[in-house]
């Protein structure tokens, strides 16, 4: 069975993930920060590899991609991420703490996708999938709050974009994708449509992906979404 490699797999979309991959058999990488209070993630049935990772931490990156050395991971799923301080506006911003998102959601994943792009080359599916937002888009922004996040998953994108062009990623399918708006912690209760609902769209959007597919941004339901 395929492999997929899973950061932030303890909470949210990460658990999602993690719980219908192994439903449908899959060898599942489940990465968090702390392996031993993992909390809903231990119960989950199935073939799960939990492993400790912080993200931005990047010598923890790379001792994991040395510790699974030889192992080939079909998707690696580039989930964990930060929203940061929220209602931010222009007299409000806080530039320390927008540096800290910058390394979790910016240069965590490329990081990760550096490090890991000779598993994914070994592997039959080769796909490196980033979860951006819908609020990256510069086309489809209208609101003047949020320069935190918004301007983090924008660069996100384009980290991503120029990834896909560049020999480093090994020949990789690589694409961003906006899960929607889902009833997350971090999207609240009022969310458009819950976690299962998304993530099952999205496991059908992945496993559809080509390589043509390569350095595109992606709604949850496949249908391209402007820069």
């Amino acid at each position: 069975m395929p492999t997929v490699m899973i950061t932030g797999a303890n909470r949210g979309l990460g658990l999602e993930f993690t719980k219908q991959y192994a439903a449908d058999g899959w060898t599942v990488i489940a990465t968090c920060r702390d392996p031993f209070a993992p909390g809903e993630l231990a119960t989950i049935e199935g073939d799960i590899q939990v492993h400790g990772l912080e993200v931005a931490n990047h010598p923890q990156v790379d001792k994991l991609a040395n510790d699974l050395r030889g192992t080939a991971i079909d998707v690696l799923l580039n989930n964990a991420g930060m929203f940061g301080p929220r209602g931010v506006v222009d007299e409000s911003v806080d530039f320390a703490a927008w540096e800290e998102v910058q390394r979790v959601n910016v240069f965590a994943p490329l990081k990760i996708a550096t490090a890991f792009a000779g598993h994914v080359a070994a592997s039959d599916e080769k796909k490196i999938v980033c979860i951006s937002s819908i609020m990256a888009s510069i086309e489809c922004t209208t609101a003047g709050s949020e320069y935190i996040y918004r301007s983090t998953k924008t660069a996100l994108n384009m980290a991503m974009r120029v990834f896909a062009n560049d020999p480093a990623s090994q020949g990789a399918t690589i694409a961003m994708f906006h899960p929607g708006w889902v009833q997350t912690d971090m999207g609240g209760t009022g969310a458009d449509i819950d976690a299962v609902t998304s993530i099952t769209n999205l496991r059908r959007s992945i496993a559809g992906l080509t390589s043509a597919d390569s350095g595109k941004f992606f709604n949850y339901d496949g249908t391209s979404l402007p820069w």
